[in-house]
């Protein structure tokens, strides 16, 4: 695991962006197009606004899947991470050669199966993800299942997942906020080539220094980022300020 950090969260999705742009356009290059994974909500911003603005990539050689959405939650939901993507991304770029969202509004297993067999014949390039402020990784709050080999899964979400997405203005309060969700396992993120993981804010500062400086452990899913050969995380001064060497 790689670690790079910056003043500002726009400083660190600007630097975000333009890398995650260079290895879209080596994969494009090497393999006549590039298959992607997008993170939602409040971190990726920056990372993803300045995707947008990268003028190099064809997107019409791009697949991209996404991590999660909750189940039950509609599409015209203001916390709806099929919303979030096609207003915040979809909308502002060329259109994609695919775009596979995931649909909490149907069957919830056949809807990890159906998503699981597109993966399967799209080994992901590139992996823009997050943590949360509980570690989680996706939407595997802990303790996260690292053994399993399906790509999609069903979730419980814990009360401070739920408390995450009701602080960040998602929900008004946290009983609005589902209980389940699908989302991409652990191991179907790992298998990326290149993991590129985004994460301002203080609010994520004892999950940053949980992440980079404990042990392994489903306790803190996204720890298991230091076993990828080729994740690199970029922070900001105020998610890096825990880290035992942060200046």
């Amino acid at each position: 695991m790689n670690i790079k950090t910056f003043n500002s969260p726009r400083q660190l999705g600007e630097a975000a962006g333009k890398d995650a742009a260079v290895l879209i356009c080596e994969a494009i290059e090497k393999n006549g197009g590039a298959n992607i994974i997008l993170a939602t909500g409040a971190s990726q911003f920056e990372t993803l606004n300045q995707l947008i603005a990268e003028k190099s990539i064809d997107w019409s050689k791009v697949v991209m899947f996404h991590l999660d959405e909750y189940i039950g939650l509609p599409v015209t939901h203001n916390a709806s991470f099929r919303k979030y993507l096609q207003e915040r991304f979809l909308a502002k770029v060329p259109p994609l050669k695919a775009a596979y969202l995931v649909n909490g509004e149907t069957d919830p297993i056949a809807e990890c199966e159906r998503l699981g067999e597109l993966i399967a014949k799209h080994p992901i390039d590139v992996a823009l993800v997050g943590i949360g402020e509980n570690g989680h990784l996706a939407f595997n709050d802990p303790p996260a299942d690292f053994e399993t080999e399906e790509p999609y899964i069903v979730v419980e979400l814990d009360e401070m997942c739920r408390k995450q997405q009701m602080g960040e203005g998602w929900f008004a309060a946290v009983e609005e906020v589902p209980k389940q969700a699908i989302s991409m396992s652990v191991k179907q993120i790992l298998k990326s080539k290149h993991i590129i993981c985004s994460v301002p804010d203080g609010r994520k500062a004892a999950a940053v220094r949980n992440t980079v400086e404990q042990k392994v452990s489903n306790i803190y899913p996204a720890s298991i980022l230091q076993t990828h050969v080729a994740c690199t995380c970029y922070l900001d001064r105020m998610s890096a300020a825990f880290l035992s060497n942060s200046n």
